[in-house]
């Protein structure tokens, strides 16, 4: 009956490209037999025409979603059927799985944030500061006393100190540099007639050097901390940190049972 056969083509190819895998499985009983890739195709190709189901099975999890396809054609056989559904969601996943995935993936990663905080060694100001020297400058650096800057910080070795200086000593150098171009085309601009408002604006500007009060650094680097969690979060600090681990990490679910069993107990204690 039409509609029920794997087409022959289509078999032939799959067969071939799975007899040239490195490390297939066979069964013990076949082995002496699976020397070629002509003789590893031919088992498989007997295989999948008299047992699709335990052909699914077995390698299944080796096929294309294309290659899936081709066994379409025999989905009137309740195995073939079940194999091909649970092949396909592994393979893609639907929207919601994807869904539950990804609010999966966010939770890890705030459980693990909130772990790194509470340790006080990632999100520190010299650990950020390592990771990203011309943010750390642009909201706290610039604004810092120079002398400091240029102190030993508690566990940092003289050769840790110097190369920390030369950095800042280089950003400094470089946002100096820019500001002169600006403060030269400003003059141009109002040589030339040009409105000043644009200097005006550059003149209100913090200048380099300019010490702000221990309450303004302090929210200067707040803002400086939270960009670097929101960068840890999206998935940016992936030279730094192994992802995978942290994505598929169950345990840190534990975190956010606790969570919730903490939001309970205060509501039920909260509504007496």
């Amino acid at each position: 009956m039409e509609g029920t056969v794997m087409k022959d083509a289509a078999a032939e190819d799959i067969t071939a490209r799975l007899s040239s895998l490195e490390g297939l499985y066979f069964p013990r009983a076949v082995q002496s037999t699976t020397a070629s890739s002509d003789q590893r195709k031919s088992i498989l190709l007997d295989l999948l025409r008299r047992y699709p189901a335990i052909f699914l099975e077995r390698y299944g999890s080796q096929l294309s979603l294309d290659e899936l396809l081709a066994f379409d054609a025999l989905k009137h056989d309740y195995e073939v059927d079940w194999h091909l559904k649970n092949l396909r969601k592994k393979i893609s996943p639907a929207s919601e799985e994807l869904k539950s995935r990804s609010v999966a993936v966010r939770n890890r990663r705030l459980a693990h944030l909130n772990k790194l905080v509470s340790e006080g060694q990632y999100f520190s100001e010299d650990a950020i500061r390592d990771r990203e020297p011309y943010l750390h400058h642009e909201y706290v650096g610039k604004f810092q006393d120079s002398m400091s800057r240029n102190m030993a910080r508690p566990g940092e070795r003289w050769s840790e100190t110097l190369m920390r200086r030369a950095e800042e000593a280089a950003l400094e150098s470089e946002e100096e540099s820019e500001q002169e171009e600006v403060e030269t085309e400003e003059e141009e601009e109002k040589q030339t007639g040009a409105s000043s408002s644009l200097a005006e604006a550059g003149g209100a500007e913090n200048k380099q050097g300019t010490v702000l009060p221990p309450e303004e650094m302090q929210e200067m680097m707040e803002q400086f901390t939270s960009i670097m969690q929101q960068k840890f979060l999206s998935g940016e600090d992936h030279e730094h940190l192994d992802y995978t681990k942290i994505d598929n990490d169950e345990n840190l679910d534990d975190h956010w049972l606790r969570e919730v069993g903490l939001d309970a107990e205060e509501k039920y204690f909260g509504d007496d």
